[in-house]
């Protein structure tokens, strides 16, 4: 069978997706029976959208381009837009669709009125930015640069030094000066998420940017990079434990393919949240530093990977771990990895949090059962499974060996 044929093949097991005119409404047209493609057409080079009024920012769309089928890749770029446009929506909560829809407006209103206090933190610069150690691991970009300088204190959860004090610094007096602003001019803000009644959203005051840079250039070469150790293992992976889908970081959850972003930052302590329930994030990959400042308690507790089918199922004993936060210093695991924050007994404790978000990947998972890589439920019960298939087919043998003797 040739790659082409291979590929048409995959393409038949990915559900196809309707198309929507550029402002999210919905058409039908003949695209609405293609097919994402499976793997990348690596040797394709995407459209530039930076002239379109989209839904989504620009770079999303470039991305996921080299994932359309031929028949789509060939046609015109707003026919792209919309069938690229239909899948996204798809994937996104419904709360967020209608905040997507509102947001332009509403952006506009605080970069039009609120006055940044260090204008440099809008410019990702890495040097004043990030730490040594960490700028020379990206440099590189390879398995081992990323294994010099990161921990895994326990399976999925990776911990590393990450931001220089002068940036968590300025950060912090850029979140201050922002809430100030929003106190004086009374505007009403959105929060990060359903569940932090404190804190602020950094893309609505222009640090959308910036983030895209720092999802970009510098998460996504952390969570894409493989080994020959992985193909190895890939052919093993059935009978290994949680081991194997580490040695590549988290490209079994879509980390090559991240797209979209949503950054923020949560505040704890007294007069704003104390603790965070049990959940998992809206995210494929999760990033989450530690901006200060002197605080007491507030550990992150996780509780193993899983899938929306076991996301409350019982929790093993080696599934168990808790991180205390240290000022500068990243955690990165994936977002279906359960969690949550103990109380912050004393002091102001400030995270910025960046989840990490892969189309291709959402449009993929939606049509699979199983995900025995990284889900520890479905691990488990492909193990049962195939315990049990030994088992008959054991006893079948036996069978046929006792047969002649009777």
């Amino acid at each position: 069978m040739s790659s082409d044929q291979r590929e048409a093949q995959q393409e038949t097991t990915v559900d196809g997706s309707g198309t929507t005119t550029m402002r999210a409404a919905a058409a039908t047209t003949t695209f609405s029976s293609q097919r994402l493609r499976i793997n990348p057409n690596n040797e394709h080079r995407p459209e530039s959208y930076e002239d379109l009024k989209l839904d989504f920012p620009s770079a999303v769309y470039s991305s996921l381009e080299k994932y359309l089928p031929q028949q789509i890749l060939v046609s015109t770029r707003e026919e792209k837009v919309k069938f690229m446009t239909d899948i996204m929506l798809r994937h996104l909560p419904h709360g967020e669709r209608s905040r997507a829809q509102r947001h332009s407006v509403y952006r506009q209103k605080i970069i039009t009125n609120y006055q940044p206090l260090h204008k440099e933190l809008y410019t990702l610069a890495p040097m004043q930015c990030f730490v040594p150690s960490f700028i020379k691991a990206i440099n590189e970009s390879s398995e081992k640069s990323f294994r010099s300088i990161i921990s895994e204190p326990s399976p999925g959860v990776f911990v590393f030094d990450m931001l220089q004090p002068s940036f968590c610094e300025m950060m912090l007096a850029e979140v201050e000066n922002f809430e100030k602003w929003v106190g004086e001019t009374k505007f009403r803000i959105m929060r990060p998420n359903t569940m932090n009644k404190y804190g602020a959203v950094l893309d609505d005051f222009g640090l959308d940017s910036m983030l895209d840079k720092l999802m970009e250039s510098f998460i996504r070469p952390m969570t894409k990079v493989k080994s020959i150790t992985y193909i190895l293992l890939l052919r093993l992976k059935s009978y290994l434990p949680y081991v194997f889908c580490f040695v590549v970081f988290f490209s079994d959850v879509g980390g090559a393919t991240l797209d979209s972003h949503h950054g923020f930052v949560v505040e704890y302590g007294k007069d704003r949240d104390l603790d965070l329930g049990f959940h998992v994030d809206d995210s494929e990959v999760t990033l989450n530093v530690c901006l200060g400042n002197q605080f007491v308690g507030g550990e992150l507790f996780f509780r193993g990977t899983r899938c929306e089918r076991h996301v409350n199922t019982t929790t093993k004993p080696d599934e168990i771990y808790d991180y205390s936060h240290v000022p500068g210093q990243a955690v990165l695991h994936r977002g279906r990895h359960r969690h949550g924050a103990r109380a912050t007994t004393s002091g102001h404790r400030v995270n910025m949090l960046l989840w990490c978000r892969s189309s291709v990947f959402r449009e993929l998972k939606s049509h699979q059962k199983e995900f025995s890589s990284w889900c520890g439920e479905c691990f488990c019960e492909k193990k049962e499974e195939k315990g049990r298939a030994l088992d008959a087919l054991r006893q079948k043998l036996v069978k046929a060996v006792r047969a002649p003797q009777a």
